[in-house]
């Protein structure tokens, strides 16, 4: 929300919030076996999950939580206010960082199902393999920085704790008075 909120302020666009979770390997929870949003929309890194033996009811468990995390947060954020009417309307989706893509695919496929016209995918640093993986499946993706020597988005910031949900609802509200 930090670097969305940045940049909706510089482009004088409005802001709202697009909650969607990272399916992180059971024990190694920064991997991202793929990603969850409202509606059950699920994207899966199938490159990840063939590395990996984990069983379908393993994926199933991990899903379960994050989708419960999902709908947690929209009732935090949005409370009964609708998701916006996105249907014809260029759209701008930000994610601090793609090391795989996961969570910025599920969005994507969140606003094509919501009608969107023209879904710009955007993030400050991309990992290669998501930044080419991105750049097909929205219609465009905008990212600043994507190193070679990539290991986690967290590596390419100063400060990179989580978000609380209190900062979440705040910037949602300053974008909402202007």
């Amino acid at each position: 929300m930090p670097v969305a909120a940045a940049v909706a302020e510089a482009l004088g666009a409005p802001l709202d919030a697009l909650v969607v979770r990272k399916l992180g390997v059971p024990g190694h929870e920064e991997l991202a076996m793929g990603a969850i949003a409202s509606g059950g929309i699920r994207v899966l890194n199938e490159r990840v999950l063939a590395s990996l033996c984990l069983s379908p009811a393993a994926v199933e468990r991990v899903a379960s939580l994050e989708l419960a995390e999902v709908e947690r947060r929209e009732l935090q954020y949005r409370g009964v206010r609708p998701f916006p009417d996105v249907r014809g309307k260029t759209v701008i989706v930000v994610d601090d960082g793609a090391a795989t893509g996961a969570t910025i695919r599920a969005a994507v496929a969140v606003l094509r199902r919501s009608g969107a016209g023209r879904i710009v995918a955007a993030a400050p640093v991309a990992s290669p393999e998501a930044a080419a993986q991105l750049a097909q499946e929205a219609d465009a993706f905008v990212c600043v920085i994507c190193p070679e020597d990539f290991a986690a988005v967290g590596q390419w910031y100063e400060d990179f704790s989580p978000t609380q949900d209190s900062e979440v609802q705040t910037s949602l509200r300053a974008s909402s008075a202007q």
